[in-house]
């Protein structure tokens, strides 16, 4: 057997920004990368299609540069593959259609009487986020695919799950990890709500992004559930958290928060008691939307008057990942990859989250085996809309499109299915050019 010898790299670690523009995030990133010395020369190849945006980005990372005291060669780039040439790592954190379209995803869907608290990950908002940011992920995976092929793509775009079972399945790329905060997050709550240091806590989590599972969560080797169950059992207003009420009916807390939970399952926002008595937003993410403008703007108006910018650390996956592959420095991450043999009693086709070992060797998942059954239904449910939505752009069929948001949990329990094919075929309206050519089509009901 040929081996192969490893190559010396000579020159700078390269990291491309695709959307740079979503400015907040950007800073965030950039401060956890420029925070390891080891990284402090890496070059930095922002991409925006916004140049207001791009320029705005571009100032901010030559700040936070400055106020770290590293030393990278920043670069703003208005043609993508400019930003793409040579690199190590693309980190993707496009939104296409931006605010406007987000509205669109609830506005619509409003009328019919379908509740959505965030809309980005399933559900009808989920379907057509994805659906006009595919087109996107064709065109960069073509672009990486010829002038970075060895680069790893880490994506933080949403739909999380869908988005990577498209880029793996549509542009032949291996290397794609898609990353959220969400296991993170989870865990560093729970430790704060039963008191135990998270650097003490040792935990395992996996499922699919944003209904994961907490399979294990321990302390020296103690099981710390039962100190969470005595906790609800004596605090009524824990109990009314959707999360919280999933894992008292399922026996494993979920790794998202109660505003997105809620939309994954037929039982709660269809009903106004259960909206309620669980205190659920509806409509919460347009009221984010609102507050990242707000952020953006207030970066863009400090960096014009020369105003010091206070940006902190994120402690997001991406730098954690650069930084591990780079110097060898070994670290599990929580990833969002191809279900190849991860957790057995999943779809092989989906897009699951497990721990990743990460280290020179690149990101390397961890096989799970098989997830509590009645985890495992939800997340089938979860993968099977997955699926459709995917098949309906790889394939270039609009009846996918809708089937997706028949087999969807939420919108099946709210609407009956000639309405659910109307509202699909309002929102191809409503899209219009930002969904490709054949899944333009309106198909009656």
């Amino acid at each position: 057997m040929t081996r192969s010898t490893p190559t010396t790299r000579t020159a700078p670690t390269k990291i491309a920004f695709i959307g740079a523009g979503s400015v907040v995030f950007t800073q965030g990133l950039l401060a956890d990368l420029f925070a390891f010395p080891e990284l402090h020369g890496l070059h930095v190849a922002l991409h925006d299609v916004d140049a207001e945006r791009l320029a705005t980005a571009h100032g901010a990372a030559r700040h936070i540069a400055e106020r770290t005291g590293a030393a990278p060669h920043i670069t703003a780039h208005a043609e993508r593959r400019a930003a793409l040439e040579g690199a190590d790592f693309v980190i993707n954190i496009v939104q296409v259609g931006m605010g406007a379209s987000t509205r669109t995803d609830f506005e619509v869907p409003a009328r019919y009487g379908l509740r959505q608290t965030i809309g980005d990950t399933l559900g009808i908002g989920g379907i057509f986020r994805a659906l006009r940011t595919f087109p996107l992920l064709a065109s960069l995976g073509a672009d990486i695919a010829a002038v970075c092929p060895d680069a790893w793509l880490l994506n933080y775009t949403n739909p999380m799950a869908m988005n990577v079972q498209y880029l793996t399945r549509a542009t032949g790329l291996t290397r794609v990890v898609g990353l959220c905060h969400s296991v993170y997050w989870t865990m560093r709550d729970l430790s704060a709500l039963i008191d135990v240091p998270y650097e003490e806590v040792t935990y395992r989590a996996a499922g699919v992004n944003h209904q994961a599972w907490v399979l294990r969560f321990e302390h020296n080797g103690t099981d710390l559930y039962p100190r969470l169950d005595a906790l609800v059992a004596d605090d009524p207003q824990l109990r009314r958290r959707v999360r919280v009420d999933m894992y008292r009916r399922l026996g494993y807390y979920p790794t998202e928060t109660s505003e997105h939970s809620a939309e994954y399952v037929p039982w709660y926002l269809h009903h106004d008691s259960e909206i309620e008595r669980l205190r659920l937003p509806v409509g919460a993410y347009l009221g984010i939307v609102d507050e990242n403008v707000a952020a953006y703007e207030k970066t863009r108006d400090a960096l014009a008057a020369g105003t010091p910018l206070t940006v902190e650390s994120t402690m997001e996956y991406a730098p954690q990942i650069v930084h591990s592959i780079t110097t060898g420095t070994p670290r599990t991450v929580y990833g969002n990859v191809p279900n190849h043999g991860l957790i057995d009693n999943l779809p092989a086709t989906g897009t699951v989250e497990v721990p990743c070992l990460v280290d020179a060797l690149g990101v390397q998942p961890t096989r799970i085996g098989a997830l509590p059954a009645q985890c495992a239904a939800l997340n089938r449910a979860y993968l099977s809309m997955n699926e459709l939505v995917v098949r309906a752009a790889v394939e270039d069929d609009p009846r996918s499109v809708r089937q997706a948001a028949m087999a969807d949990p939420a919108t099946a329990a709210a609407l009956p299915v000639e309405r659910i094919w109307e509202l699909c075929d309002d929102m191809v309206r409503a899209h219009g050019e930002l969904l490709q050519p054949s899944l333009r089509a309106t198909l009656g009901s």
